[in-house]
């Protein structure tokens, strides 16, 4: 039986990657996906494998299922959220597409766009975009026809086009980004208005747990006064260190070794549109401290 449960943890190993990064594009939380993951694995050591004829199309199913079932008691807690909720990040230098075939829905800003998704179309799309299953297995998993399928991934792509804007390329984020940084730093206010977006929102996610606006910061004017605020004491001892999370640049802030935030922006064709302060301490668990050092 030892050897049996050797080979079945081999083969859970082998696909462990795939299978976080399924259940974190369905949840957005990292401590969530891996509760998952963990459950699946629980229920695979339970599992007559010898009856399995594919072992990963099965961890995926269990996986997929086991995440649906959790993003509906998760959508539950996040209604009484304290202030913006926004994903956990992940730190995806090692693993750029968190154990998939493409990036899709692992960036900030389409992670959120999916809450809006049932999550049975969250799911479809996730696997067809970012793992590119095909309808007939995506049908098995989410369990409904292959026609159903297919309309539930064009459901889904029809309801995230709507809402997507043009981005540009990964060397201007990183440009913009840099930018703000120093100017955020500085309280350069007029800086900070030429690079936002007329609509630009700044979002904290503190969840309560750290001081952080409650509420979204909207407008070139009112983000640009916000951020320059609280410039001469929010970055003093800071360091500011550049990353690679959810597939983004981004930056880690830390002070004395220990990571308080991850910072982020959605750059579009007409500058910065969004500003993602991921401040809850809950949620940083997926970027350590020490990458900050």
């Amino acid at each position: 039986m030892e050897d049996t449960l050797d080979e079945a943890l081999d083969v859970f190993e082998s696909v462990r990657g795939r299978l976080f990064g399924i259940a974190y594009r369905m949840l957005g939380s990292a401590s969530d996906a891996e509760d998952v993951v963990q459950d699946a694995w629980l229920r695979w050591q339970r599992t007559d494998r010898a009856v399995v004829d594919d072992p990963p199309a099965f961890l995926a199913t269990t996986t997929t299922r086991l995440a649906i079932n959790a993003l509906q008691s998760a959508r539950v807690r996040r209604e009484t959220y304290i202030g913006p909720w926004l994903p956990e990040p992940v730190d995806t230098s090692d693993d750029p597409t968190l154990g998939a075939e493409r990036t899709e829905a692992l960036g900030f800003a389409v992670l959120v766009m999916l809450e809006r998704l049932t999550p049975t179309e969250r799911a479809a799309y996730v696997l067809r975009e970012a793992f590119a299953y095909p309808y007939g297995q995506i049908c098995e998993i989410v369990q409904v026809s292959e026609p159903a399928a297919r309309q539930l991934v064009s459901r889904a792509r029809k309801h995230l086009d709507g809402e997507r804007r043009r981005e540009v390329g990964r060397a201007e984020q990183q440009r913009m980004l840099t930018a703000f940084l120093a100017a955020a730093k500085s309280g350069d206010l007029d800086g900070l208005e030429r690079m936002f977006a007329a609509d630009v929102v700044s979002y904290s996610d503190g969840g309560g747990r750290v001081r952080a606006s409650k509420f979204p910061v909207a407008g070139r004017e009112r983000v640009a006064r916000f951020v320059r605020a609280f410039h001469t004491h929010f970055w003093q001892g800071v360091d500011s260190v550049p990353a690679e999370v959810n597939g983004e640049p981004a930056f880690i802030l830390a002070k004395d070794g220990a990571t308080f935030a991850v910072l982020g922006i959605v750059v579009g064709t007409h500058g910065i549109e969004q500003l993602l302060w991921m401040m809850n301490p809950d949620k940083l668990g997926g970027v350590s401290a020490r990458d900050a050092a």
